[in-house]
């Protein structure tokens, strides 16, 4: 059976949040408050909803911009959807973070697009939503070939869709009843709730969550290999907890759990800890915000100690460090040329500050100077040194070449704000 999740959507119009397709009140005029309402609250995804069609390409562009902030904020896949007209539309949600993006099924144009955005982008990028069930029957080929899931817009076309198609399909729905949720859930094939009835209920999720499992129905959690008992506490019964950034693996804090501790860690998906001075459990970024979102949890060689890879909000230390570890007792000379990730922020931090701070003399100064074409036609040139340095014999000319080249081009990175993390995350897609 399908793992079931809650989905909360945003539908965005004129930069607010407004209540849904057909109502356009506003609900939040910060969307991005709410992505981190849903962060704190357990949603399993997030859709976004892109209304601006018919708003002309400023309001279109200003909706894509919004999409890549929520998309940077949101610590869940974002699933793009609404104004699709072109293989063109899905490559910019795509790139402004969507892990998947939504064809909707009532414009011919997008079905008959569904083939080509397929095959460049892939199946797994694209779902297809629809309000008639007769859609599945229509277009079934050409759903099961290109499409590898669906968003029902009408809840109460859900036994007619389960009937037509094996592929996953998320139901949107807006007032329901619990009971009636359960019977949506109780279909093999529905992956996931979204609409009103989850934006309204976001703060039970967990306890919608703790329903479907005493009824029976299987929701996407985290799920422990290892039950407390399996640790080696020590003389206080506690368990020692190193945390780690998952994406530069930075040592950030250590602290401890109890069993309490471990067990609301592992419900919640949220860092927490048991708190020796104040003798009390403590809910990481409770009174910060400063969350932790666990990524994964593993035990060492011996069972007592945990090693946790978090999405790290703002700063892990009291103090407003981002590490609790900046007390340097002593340090020999090393070059830190072996950890690429470092050298190549270092780099980008460099020229990043040249850009606010010029100085005098500065070849980084002359190109942000000369502007966009200057360092276009550099990294060109570039490229070119590249290719005319490979047909040579031996490796050093090429080495020196592309460095140069990746120097230029993290110049151009600054100059259109993108920082590395997009870059790896959109290699890590790939």
């Amino acid at each position: 059976m399908i793992m079931k999740k809650f989905v909360p959507c945003i539908y965005l119009y004129n930069g607010h949040a407004v209540r849904n397709l057909s109502d356009k009140s506003v609900v939040e005029t910060d969307p991005l408050r709410l992505v981190r309402l849903y962060n704190e609250n357990n949603a399993d995804e997030l859709i976004v909803f892109d209304m601006s069609e018919g708003e002309g390409d400023a309001a279109h562009d200003a909706a894509l911009e919004t999409i890549k902030e929520i998309c940077a904020l949101a610590e869940v896949d974002v699933i793009g959807a609404g104004n699709i007209r072109r293989m063109e539309d899905v490559k910019k949600l795509l790139y402004a973070g969507c892990k998947r993006a939504v064809l909707d099924y009532e414009k011919e144009s997008n079905v008959e697009a569904t083939e080509e955005i397929s095959l460049k982008f892939g199946k797994e990028k694209l779902l297809a939503s629809y309000n008639d069930p007769a859609v599945l029957s229509e277009h079934r080929e050409l759903l099961d070939q290109y499409i590898s899931g669906l968003l029902l817009m009408n809840p109460h076309q859900v036994r007619e869709s389960a009937e037509l198609t094996k592929l996953p399909f998320y139901v949107q729905i807006n007032n329901i009843a619990l009971n009636k949720l359960m019977e949506i859930f109780s279909c093999d094939n529905v992956c996931g709730a979204t609409g009103n009835a989850v934006n309204d209920n976001y703060k039970e999720i967990l306890s919608l969550k703790s329903l479907c499992r005493e009824n029976g129905i299987q929701v996407e959690t985290f799920e422990a290999a290892y039950q407390w008992e399996d640790f080696k506490k020590n003389s206080d019964g506690h368990v020692p907890v190193v945390v780690q950034d998952y994406r530069t693996l930075e040592v950030l804090m250590v602290a401890y759990m109890n069993e309490e501790a471990y067990q609301q860690t592992i419900r919640t998906g949220k860092m927490t800890y048991y708190s020796r001075s104040r003798q009390t459990l403590w809910l990481k970024g409770e009174t910060s915000g400063h969350y932790q979102y666990v990524k994964s949890l593993t035990a060492d060689c011996d069972m007592d100690t945990i090693l946790a890879k978090v999405s790290q909000v703002g700063a892990a230390c009291h103090t407003g460090s981002r590490s609790c570890f900046f007390n340097e007792i002593t340090k020999k000379d090393y070059g830190e040329a072996d950890n690429p990730l470092l050298v190549f922020r270092e780099v980008l931090d460099v020229i990043r500050d040249r850009k606010v701070h010029p100085r005098e003399g500065s070849y980084t100064n002359y190109l942000f100077d000369k502007g966009l074409d200057k360092i276009l036609k550099k990294l060109g040139e570039e490229a070119t040194e590249i290719v005319i340095a490979a047909k040579n014999p031996g490796a050093g000319e090429v080495k020196y070449e592309i460095s140069d080249f990746l120097y230029h081009m993290m110049v151009l990175m600054v100059e259109k704000d993108i920082t590395w993390e997009e870059i790896t995350a959109e290699l890590a897609d790939r």
